[in-house]
């Protein structure tokens, strides 16, 4: 039973930054899953994960962990809710 609102998630599109990090050889395999399992989730939930934290003076920009406990590093995203199409943006990846 549908509630009038659409069901599917929004699109995660990854910035050029990010885009060279996950077509980098050199990048780890389970760096190279994480972020995109992270991406499909941003996906599915259109960026509301309840583990991401928003800055308190752009809400739309959230800060995620990577791997367990960021031990990978942590991304950067911003939620585009308002756009034509709403959309997420992968901004940032900062590996440790």
């Amino acid at each position: 039973m549908s509630d009038g609102i659409d069901d599917e998630g929004w699109p995660c599109i990854p910035s050029k930054q990010v885009q060279q990090i996950l077509t980098d050889p050199s990048v780890p395999p389970q760096l190279f899953s994480e972020v995109i399992a992270l991406t499909v989730r941003i996906n599915e939930l259109r960026g509301e994960l309840p583990e991401a934290t928003a800055d308190p003076e752009w809400p739309a920009m959230r800060r995620v962990g990577i791997g367990k406990d960021g031990a990978l590093g942590v991304a950067e995203y911003v939620i585009m809710a308002d756009a034509d199409e709403p959309h997420v943006v992968l901004t940032r990846i900062q590996l440790i």
